[in-house]
Protein backbone atom coordinates (compact mmCIF):
# COMPACT_ATOMS: atom_id res chain seq x y z
CA UNK A 1 0.00 0.00 0.00
CA UNK A 2 1.42 3.37 -1.02
CA UNK A 3 1.95 5.95 1.71
CA UNK A 4 -0.23 9.05 1.72
CA UNK A 5 1.52 12.32 1.08
CA UNK A 6 2.00 14.54 4.07
CA UNK A 7 -0.92 16.91 4.48
CA UNK A 8 -0.10 20.54 4.07
CA UNK A 9 -1.65 23.05 6.38
CA UNK A 10 -4.17 25.35 4.70
CA UNK A 11 -3.17 28.19 6.99
CA UNK A 12 0.34 29.49 7.29
CA UNK A 13 1.81 29.80 10.82
CA UNK A 14 1.73 33.58 10.57
CA UNK A 15 -2.00 33.43 9.90
CA UNK A 16 -2.82 31.12 12.82
CA UNK A 17 -3.78 34.01 15.08
CA UNK A 18 -7.15 35.60 15.56
CA UNK A 19 -8.25 38.77 17.22
CA UNK A 20 -10.87 38.45 19.95
CA UNK A 21 -13.29 41.34 19.61
CA UNK A 22 -15.27 42.76 22.52
CA UNK A 23 -18.87 41.61 22.94
CA UNK A 24 -21.16 43.08 20.30
CA UNK A 25 -18.43 43.93 17.80
CA UNK A 26 -17.51 41.87 14.74
CA UNK A 27 -14.13 40.22 14.77
CA UNK A 28 -11.58 41.72 12.42
CA UNK A 29 -9.32 39.61 10.28
CA UNK A 30 -5.69 39.61 11.24
CA UNK A 31 -3.66 41.95 9.10
CA UNK A 32 -1.10 40.12 6.96
CA UNK A 33 1.72 42.44 7.93
CA UNK A 34 1.10 42.04 11.66
CA UNK A 35 3.68 39.75 13.20
CA UNK A 36 3.35 38.44 16.73
CA UNK A 37 6.06 39.62 19.12
CA UNK A 38 8.45 36.86 20.10
CA UNK A 39 7.70 35.33 23.50
CA UNK A 40 10.00 36.53 26.25
CA UNK A 41 12.04 33.72 27.67
CA UNK A 42 11.77 33.12 31.39
CA UNK A 43 14.82 34.15 33.34
CA UNK A 44 16.50 31.18 34.97
CA UNK A 45 18.29 31.90 38.24
CA UNK A 46 21.39 29.87 38.87
CA UNK A 47 22.92 29.98 42.32
CA UNK A 48 26.49 28.80 42.79
CA UNK A 49 26.16 26.83 46.04
CA UNK A 50 29.32 24.83 45.45
CA UNK A 51 31.44 27.82 44.46
CA UNK A 52 30.50 29.64 47.68
CA UNK A 53 30.98 26.62 49.93
CA UNK A 54 33.71 28.27 52.01
CA UNK A 55 31.27 30.99 53.04
CA UNK A 56 28.73 28.37 54.16
CA UNK A 57 31.42 26.40 56.01
CA UNK A 58 32.52 29.60 57.79
CA UNK A 59 28.94 30.34 58.86
CA UNK A 60 28.66 26.86 60.35
CA UNK A 61 31.92 27.28 62.25
CA UNK A 62 30.72 30.65 63.54
CA UNK A 63 27.84 28.85 65.25
CA UNK A 64 29.66 25.66 66.26
CA UNK A 65 32.82 27.17 67.82
CA UNK A 66 31.06 29.11 70.67
CA UNK A 67 29.14 25.95 71.52
CA UNK A 68 32.31 23.85 71.63
CA UNK A 69 33.96 26.44 73.90
CA UNK A 70 30.92 26.38 76.20
CA UNK A 71 30.90 22.57 76.29
CA UNK A 72 34.63 22.47 77.08
CA UNK A 73 34.62 25.15 79.78
CA UNK A 74 31.12 24.98 81.24
CA UNK A 75 29.77 21.56 80.35
CA UNK A 76 26.03 20.90 80.46
CA UNK A 77 23.19 21.56 82.86
CA UNK A 78 22.23 17.96 83.49
CA UNK A 79 18.66 17.02 84.30
CA UNK A 80 17.73 14.45 86.88
CA UNK A 81 17.98 11.65 84.30
CA UNK A 82 21.73 12.23 83.94
CA UNK A 83 22.77 13.93 87.19
CA UNK A 84 20.67 11.81 89.53
CA UNK A 85 18.53 13.24 92.32
CA UNK A 86 15.04 13.40 93.75
CA UNK A 87 12.13 15.07 91.99
CA UNK A 88 8.82 15.96 93.64
CA UNK A 89 5.81 16.88 91.51
CA UNK A 90 3.43 18.75 93.83
CA UNK A 91 0.29 20.88 93.78
CA UNK A 92 -0.58 23.48 96.45
CA UNK A 93 -4.14 24.29 97.44
CA UNK A 94 -3.23 27.94 98.16
CA UNK A 95 -1.65 28.41 94.70
CA UNK A 96 1.53 30.19 95.82
CA UNK A 97 3.64 32.09 93.31
CA UNK A 98 6.86 30.76 91.85
CA UNK A 99 8.85 33.26 93.89
CA UNK A 100 7.27 32.02 97.15
CA UNK A 101 8.03 28.37 96.36
CA UNK A 102 11.60 29.22 95.33
CA UNK A 103 12.11 31.20 98.54
CA UNK A 104 11.10 28.22 100.69
CA UNK A 105 13.23 25.76 98.70
CA UNK A 106 16.28 28.07 98.84
CA UNK A 107 15.88 28.41 102.63
CA UNK A 108 16.24 24.62 102.96
CA UNK A 109 19.88 24.89 101.76
CA UNK A 110 19.55 21.63 99.84
CA UNK A 111 20.48 23.05 96.39
CA UNK A 112 16.93 22.49 95.15
CA UNK A 113 15.34 24.04 92.06
CA UNK A 114 11.74 24.80 91.12
CA UNK A 115 9.95 24.48 87.77
CA UNK A 116 6.35 25.59 87.36
CA UNK A 117 4.10 23.30 85.33
CA UNK A 118 0.77 23.84 83.64
CA UNK A 119 -2.24 23.73 85.95
CA UNK A 120 -0.51 25.52 88.83
CA UNK A 121 1.73 22.62 89.81
CA UNK A 122 5.44 22.61 90.57
CA UNK A 123 8.39 20.29 90.05
CA UNK A 124 10.87 20.55 92.92
CA UNK A 125 14.26 18.93 92.25
CA UNK A 126 16.86 18.06 94.86
CA UNK A 127 20.15 16.18 94.85
CA UNK A 128 19.80 12.51 95.81
CA UNK A 129 17.89 12.29 99.13
CA UNK A 130 17.13 9.55 101.58
CA UNK A 131 13.53 8.71 102.39
CA UNK A 132 13.84 10.51 105.73
CA UNK A 133 15.06 13.68 103.95
CA UNK A 134 12.21 13.44 101.44
CA UNK A 135 9.68 13.31 104.28
CA UNK A 136 11.40 16.23 106.02
CA UNK A 137 11.27 18.48 102.95
CA UNK A 138 7.64 17.55 102.28
CA UNK A 139 6.70 18.60 105.81
CA UNK A 140 8.69 21.81 105.42
CA UNK A 141 6.85 22.75 102.20
CA UNK A 142 3.45 22.02 103.80
CA UNK A 143 4.20 24.04 106.92
CA UNK A 144 5.28 27.12 104.98
CA UNK A 145 3.09 27.02 101.86
CA UNK A 146 -0.07 25.29 103.08
CA UNK A 147 -1.78 22.07 102.12
CA UNK A 148 0.07 20.19 99.39
CA UNK A 149 -0.60 17.14 97.24
CA UNK A 150 2.40 15.07 96.15
CA UNK A 151 1.56 13.75 92.68
CA UNK A 152 4.84 11.93 91.99
CA UNK A 153 8.21 11.22 93.57
CA UNK A 154 11.05 10.28 91.22
CA UNK A 155 14.37 9.13 92.64
CA UNK A 156 17.34 8.52 90.30
CA UNK A 157 20.64 7.32 91.76
CA UNK A 158 24.07 8.22 90.45
CA UNK A 159 24.68 4.71 89.09
CA UNK A 160 21.52 4.77 87.01
CA UNK A 161 22.37 8.26 85.74
CA UNK A 162 25.83 7.09 84.63
CA UNK A 163 24.37 4.12 82.82
CA UNK A 164 21.89 6.42 81.07
CA UNK A 165 24.71 8.64 79.79
CA UNK A 166 26.70 5.66 78.46
CA UNK A 167 23.62 4.14 76.82
CA UNK A 168 22.73 7.44 75.15
CA UNK A 169 26.23 7.98 73.76
CA UNK A 170 26.37 4.37 72.59
CA UNK A 171 23.02 4.76 70.80
CA UNK A 172 24.26 7.85 68.95
CA UNK A 173 27.53 6.15 67.92
CA UNK A 174 25.78 3.00 66.71
CA UNK A 175 23.24 5.03 64.74
CA UNK A 176 26.04 7.04 63.08
CA UNK A 177 28.01 3.93 62.07
CA UNK A 178 24.93 2.19 60.67
CA UNK A 179 24.00 5.30 58.68
CA UNK A 180 27.52 5.45 57.22
CA UNK A 181 27.35 1.81 56.12
CA UNK A 182 23.83 2.17 54.74
CA UNK A 183 24.72 5.20 52.62
CA UNK A 184 27.94 3.57 51.40
CA UNK A 185 25.90 0.60 50.21
CA UNK A 186 23.18 2.77 48.69
CA UNK A 187 25.57 4.86 46.59
CA UNK A 188 28.20 2.25 45.71
CA UNK A 189 26.71 1.97 42.20
CA UNK A 190 27.74 5.50 41.19
CA UNK A 191 30.94 5.93 39.17
CA UNK A 192 33.76 5.00 41.52
CA UNK A 193 32.14 2.02 43.21
CA UNK A 194 32.41 1.46 46.93
CA UNK A 195 35.02 4.19 47.30
CA UNK A 196 32.55 6.72 45.96
CA UNK A 197 29.86 5.21 48.17
CA UNK A 198 31.95 5.86 51.27
CA UNK A 199 32.54 9.41 50.07
CA UNK A 200 28.77 9.93 49.98
CA UNK A 201 28.36 8.25 53.37
CA UNK A 202 31.25 10.16 54.94
CA UNK A 203 29.92 13.52 53.73
CA UNK A 204 26.49 12.73 55.17
CA UNK A 205 28.09 11.68 58.47
CA UNK A 206 30.05 14.95 58.72
CA UNK A 207 26.86 16.92 58.09
CA UNK A 208 25.17 14.83 60.79
CA UNK A 209 27.93 15.62 63.30
CA UNK A 210 27.55 19.29 62.35
CA UNK A 211 23.91 19.15 63.47
CA UNK A 212 24.71 17.31 66.71
CA UNK A 213 27.44 19.80 67.66
CA UNK A 214 25.20 22.78 66.95
CA UNK A 215 22.37 21.32 69.03
CA UNK A 216 24.61 20.31 71.94
CA UNK A 217 26.49 23.62 71.87
CA UNK A 218 23.34 25.75 71.95
CA UNK A 219 21.95 23.73 74.86
CA UNK A 220 25.26 24.10 76.73
CA UNK A 221 25.03 27.86 76.31
CA UNK A 222 21.36 27.94 77.36
CA UNK A 223 21.87 25.73 80.41
CA UNK A 224 25.26 26.78 81.79
CA UNK A 225 25.93 30.26 80.41
CA UNK A 226 22.38 31.69 80.46
CA UNK A 227 21.21 29.43 83.32
CA UNK A 228 17.89 28.59 81.69
CA UNK A 229 15.99 25.46 82.72
CA UNK A 230 15.01 24.81 79.11
CA UNK A 231 18.68 24.04 78.41
CA UNK A 232 18.84 20.99 80.69
CA UNK A 233 20.07 17.73 79.20
CA UNK A 234 17.64 14.89 79.92
CA UNK A 235 16.12 11.83 78.27
CA UNK A 236 13.97 14.06 76.05
CA UNK A 237 17.15 15.70 74.74
CA UNK A 238 18.60 12.33 73.74
CA UNK A 239 15.33 11.53 71.97
CA UNK A 240 15.60 14.83 70.11
CA UNK A 241 19.20 14.16 69.09
CA UNK A 242 18.37 10.74 67.63
CA UNK A 243 15.36 12.22 65.81
CA UNK A 244 17.50 15.02 64.38
CA UNK A 245 20.08 12.47 63.22
CA UNK A 246 17.43 10.64 61.21
CA UNK A 247 15.86 13.82 59.83
CA UNK A 248 19.20 15.28 58.79
CA UNK A 249 20.21 12.14 56.92
CA UNK A 250 16.79 12.00 55.26
CA UNK A 251 17.28 15.49 53.81
CA UNK A 252 20.83 14.67 52.75
CA UNK A 253 19.74 11.50 50.95
CA UNK A 254 17.24 13.53 48.91
CA UNK A 255 20.09 15.69 47.58
CA UNK A 256 22.45 12.74 47.08
CA UNK A 257 19.82 10.74 45.19
CA UNK A 258 19.40 13.63 42.76
CA UNK A 259 23.19 13.80 42.33
CA UNK A 260 23.25 10.11 41.48
CA UNK A 261 20.47 10.51 38.91
CA UNK A 262 22.09 13.54 37.30
CA UNK A 263 25.45 11.77 37.07
CA UNK A 264 23.81 9.23 34.80
CA UNK A 265 22.12 11.69 32.44
CA UNK A 266 24.42 14.73 32.54
CA UNK A 267 27.72 13.26 31.42
CA UNK A 268 28.86 16.47 29.75
CA UNK A 269 28.81 18.38 33.05
CA UNK A 270 31.62 18.37 35.57
CA UNK A 271 31.03 16.86 39.00
CA UNK A 272 30.78 20.30 40.60
CA UNK A 273 28.17 21.36 38.05
CA UNK A 274 26.15 18.18 38.67
CA UNK A 275 26.22 18.76 42.43
CA UNK A 276 25.21 22.40 42.06
CA UNK A 277 22.36 21.48 39.70
CA UNK A 278 21.13 18.81 42.09
CA UNK A 279 21.11 21.23 45.04
CA UNK A 280 19.05 23.74 43.05
CA UNK A 281 16.55 21.05 42.10
CA UNK A 282 15.95 19.92 45.69
CA UNK A 283 16.34 23.09 47.77
CA UNK A 284 12.72 24.26 47.58
CA UNK A 285 11.39 20.85 48.57
CA UNK A 286 13.71 20.54 51.56
CA UNK A 287 12.98 24.03 52.87
CA UNK A 288 9.19 23.72 52.54
CA UNK A 289 9.15 20.28 54.20
CA UNK A 290 11.23 21.49 57.13
CA UNK A 291 9.25 24.71 57.51
CA UNK A 292 5.99 22.83 58.00
CA UNK A 293 7.59 20.78 60.81
CA UNK A 294 9.04 23.92 62.40
CA UNK A 295 5.58 25.52 62.51
CA UNK A 296 4.22 22.57 64.52
CA UNK A 297 7.20 22.63 66.88
CA UNK A 298 6.81 26.39 67.37
CA UNK A 299 3.21 25.83 68.46
CA UNK A 300 4.35 23.17 70.96
CA UNK A 301 7.12 25.45 72.24
CA UNK A 302 4.64 28.25 72.89
CA UNK A 303 1.67 26.30 74.24
CA UNK A 304 3.21 23.26 75.97
CA UNK A 305 4.53 23.06 79.50
CA UNK A 306 8.17 23.08 80.61
CA UNK A 307 8.45 19.31 80.21
CA UNK A 308 7.90 19.42 76.44
CA UNK A 309 9.39 22.84 75.71
CA UNK A 310 12.96 21.55 75.86
CA UNK A 311 12.09 18.72 73.48
CA UNK A 312 10.35 21.09 71.05
CA UNK A 313 13.26 23.56 71.11
CA UNK A 314 15.83 20.80 70.55
CA UNK A 315 13.88 19.39 67.61
CA UNK A 316 13.42 22.87 66.11
CA UNK A 317 17.13 23.68 66.33
CA UNK A 318 18.08 20.29 64.94
CA UNK A 319 15.67 20.40 62.00
CA UNK A 320 16.71 23.91 60.98
CA UNK A 321 20.38 22.92 61.29
CA UNK A 322 19.76 19.66 59.42
CA UNK A 323 18.08 21.44 56.54
CA UNK A 324 20.95 23.93 56.33
CA UNK A 325 23.65 21.26 56.46
CA UNK A 326 21.94 19.08 53.85
CA UNK A 327 21.82 21.94 51.36
CA UNK A 328 24.93 23.98 52.11
CA UNK A 329 27.33 21.52 53.75
CA UNK A 330 26.77 17.86 52.81
CA UNK A 331 26.91 18.15 49.02
CA UNK A 332 29.75 20.76 48.98
CA UNK A 333 31.68 18.47 51.36
CA UNK A 334 31.26 15.73 48.76
CA UNK A 335 32.91 18.01 46.18
CA UNK A 336 35.80 18.76 48.55
CA UNK A 337 36.25 15.06 49.29
CA UNK A 338 36.22 14.24 45.57
CA UNK A 339 38.96 16.84 45.00
CA UNK A 340 41.11 15.50 47.82
CA UNK A 341 40.60 11.88 46.75
CA UNK A 342 39.79 11.88 43.04
CA UNK A 343 38.29 8.70 41.62
CA UNK A 344 39.96 7.02 38.70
Amino acid sequence: MSELPEAKADVEPEEQTADIAPDGEPARAAEPEAVAAPARQARVRRLDFVGRRNMFFALSLLIIVPGIVSMALKGFALGIDFAGGTELTVTFDNHPSVAQVESVVDAENAHGSVIQTTGGGYIVRYPPLTQAQVNHFEDDLRSKLGSMTVNQILIVGGTIAGETILSSLLAIVIASVLILLLLAWRFHNVPGGWRAGFQFGGSALLALLHDVFILAGIFSILGKVLDLSIGEIDAFFVTAVLTVVGFSVHDTIVVFDRIRENLRVSQRLSFEQVVNLSIMQTTARSIITSFTVVLVLAAILIAAGPTLQGLALALMIGIVSGTYSSIFNAAPLLVVWRKLQPLR
